[in-house]
C-alpha cells in the first residue's frame, strides 16, 4: 500500500474515534482544532492537493498538554498519522 493511501486510512481512523468518542466536545478547545486539522487533511489527500497544506503535526504534544489521559489510544492512532506523513 502506498504511503498516501495509507495516510488517508490513518486520517479516516483519527476523524471516526474522534467523532464517536469526543463528539459533544468537537464544538471548543484542543479537540475541536484536532478535528478541524484532521477533516482539512482529509479533504487535501482526497482532492489530491499539495501535502504541504496538511497541518496535523502537534497533535499528540496538544492532546496530552490538555489533557491528563496519557494511555488514550487517539494519542497511538494521531501519532500514526504523524509518523506516516513524514515519511511521504
Amino acid at each position: 500500500m502506498n504511503k498516501k493511501k495509507q495516510l488517508i486510512d490513518q486520517v479516516k481512523v483519527v476523524i471516526i474515534q474522534l467523532e464517536e468518542e469526543y463528539a459533544k466536545d468537537l464544538n471548543s478547545g484542543v479537540l475541536q482544532l484536532i478535528y478541524t486539522r484532521y477533516k482539512k487533511a482529509l479533504e487535501i489527500l482526497e482532492n489530491d492537493e499539495d501535502i504541504k497544506g496538511i497541518n496535523i503535526f502537534g497533535g499528540v504534544r496538544a492532546y496530552m498538554a490538555s489533557y491528563n489521559d496519557y494511555q488514550n489510544t487517539l494519542l497511538g492512532e494521531m501519532h500514526k498519522a504523524e509518523k506516516i506523513i513524514k515519511e511521504l
